[in-house]
């Protein structure tokens, strides 16, 4: 009897077994914080409570967005936020236009869902800009959904509103939804965050404290979605996960309290780490990269060859990591995070340098 193919996202097993190094470059959030980082106090924990989302977490993201608590729905990150909204969204047969390089959870969970796959190119060479003519050429009567990342994973490029409104026509024109992640979004650390569930009932919204702020224990995610779209989401997670940790849930309301503290540390060390990066990128001919002002990713791309020696070289010799690019369908770049400690990331890229060095 023939084995039956096991369904998964190849870049998750990989970064769970195989991404951790001394010279850690291959990770793109905040390093976590420690409990005691956020002023708990046993007091402020209860682990049952039940119902369609926790009020005082649906409040403090309603007030952070500038959204109805009847559209949103919490859920375990950024990744289950994707899952389900696109389970909500999709059924098998249904076409998804999806970009590329892409996200490959996201990817492997829409094919999951047996969506008729079709991709549209973000190139390098355009900056890796998203195209509407690309998007509105791929549509047909059958599209049910678009999907973008925004900061674009994994290259880190913003995609401005314009741009953004011009695919929801696109896709109101067809009876499509437009599905975009905005977990990097965050570091844009603007006062009132941006969000493009403002620019019209096709756009449904995934986010997270995780990137930005350190606080991926926590699994604080959310989607934002029209009220009729979000009760259908809520009532499709009884089958997935029925009843969220409710520690988790008042954990993440201290968080939204102390939100402002959170994104000052985080600037701060993003700003630094960029700021490092780019002076080594501007040491090297033999990698070529698009240089995006936020985010906590680059990805570039190696002058003439793959980067998957290099890789091999950074883990089994220098004790350092970064991400292949072949998890993002282009094996000729890797991608490289900044959100880490700053000392790791100097030490790190003077290895990269060694490790490029050694193979030119």
């Amino acid at each position: 009897m023939a084995s039956e193919r096991v369904m998964g996202s190849d870049y998750l097993h990989w970064a769970k077994t195989s991404s951790n190094a001394k010279f850690n470059l291959a990770t793109s959030g905040l390093a976590n914080l420690r409990l005691k980082d956020l002023r708990v106090s046993l007091d402020d924990l209860e682990i049952t409570d039940g119902g369609y989302g926790y009020a005082p977490l649906l409040r403090a993201i309603g007030e952070r967005y500038r959204v109805n608590t009847d559209s949103i729905v919490t859920a375990a990150g950024t990744t289950f936020a994707n899952h389900l909204a696109m389970a909500a969204l999709v059924q098998p047969g249904d076409e998804v236009v999806f970009e590329q390089p892409a996200y490959e959870p996201m990817l492997a969970a829409v094919r999951y869902l047996g969506a008729d796959v079709k991709r549209v190119e973000r190139r390098f060479e355009n900056g890796f800009r998203v195209d509407p003519d690309e998007i509105e050429a791929a549509v047909t009567e059958r599209t049910r959904l678009i999907v973008l990342t925004n900061l674009h994973n994994p290259s880190g490029v913003l995609t401005g509103d314009e741009t953004l409104e011009v695919v929801g026509e696109i896709a109101r024109r067809v009876g499509a939804r437009v599905l975009v992640d905005e977990v990097y979004i965050e570091t844009l650390f603007e006062n009132a965050p941006r969000t493009a569930f403002h620019l019209g009932r096709e756009f449904v919204i995934t986010n997270s404290l995780t990137k930005a702020f350190g606080l991926s224990g926590l699994r604080c995610g959310w989607i934002l979605a029209e009220p009729e779209l979000a009760k259908k989401m809520w009532l499709l997670n009884d089958l997935f996960a029925a009843t969220p940790v409710h520690a988790g849930e008042r954990l993440s309301v201290l968080a939204f309290q102390q939100i402002e503290e959170l994104a000052a540390r985080a600037k701060g060390v993003l700003d630094r780490n960029r700021k490092t990066l780019n002076e080594f990128l501007d040491t090297r001919e033999d990698l070529e990269v698009v240089r995006p002002e936020f985010g906590t990713v680059m990805f570039p791309r190696v002058v003439n060859r793959t980067s998957d020696q290099l890789c091999r070289l950074l883990r089994e010799k220098y004790e350092t990591s970064i991400v292949p690019g072949s998890f993002f369908e282009m094996p000729e770049h890797f991608r490289i995070g900044i959100a880490g400690d700053s000392e790791v990331l100097e030490s790190g890229l003077e290895r990269l340098a060694a490790a490029l060095d050694e193979l030119s």
